[in-house]
């Protein structure tokens, strides 16, 4: 099993930056993706970026590339979301996620993912 806890949550206005970090223990060792997702209410969850654990391959839904950027540590079993430029619509509670299972596309859904952590609440105020 693995937990994920995220952090680094908040309050910024529309045009600020806020870091994200996801921290993982437990049974880490076969995870192959991590990925960031995010929902707002009454909306589905959203694809927000994903990370291959080894190689560090990155892949972004358009509406956050280039302003967002996705990294990892390894040592520090991380995970990070940097949001630069916010706008109002990017306030939403964000997921952070860990897939173990191989696959040759990135992982863009819900689904590919095994473990999820509990969130962070976003929000980015005009």
């Amino acid at each position: 099993q693995v937990q994920l806890v995220e952090s680094g949550g908040g309050l910024v206005q529309a045009g600020g930056s806020l870091r994200l970090s996801c921290a993982a223990s437990g049974r880490t060792f076969s995870t192959y993706a991590m990925g960031w997702f995010r929902q707002a209410p009454g909306k589905e969850r959203e694809f927000v970026a994903t990370i291959t654990w080894n190689e560090g391959s990155t892949f972004y839904a358009d509406s956050v590339k280039g302003r967002f950027t996705i990294s990892r540590d390894k040592a520090k079993n991380t995970v990070y979301l940097q949001m630069n430029t916010l706008k109002p619509q990017d306030t939403a509670v964000y997921y952070c996620a860990a897939g173990t299972s191989y696959s040759r596309y990135f992982q863009t859904k819900a689904y590919d993912y095994n473990y999820w952590g509990q969130g962070t609440q976003v929000i980015v105020s005009s």
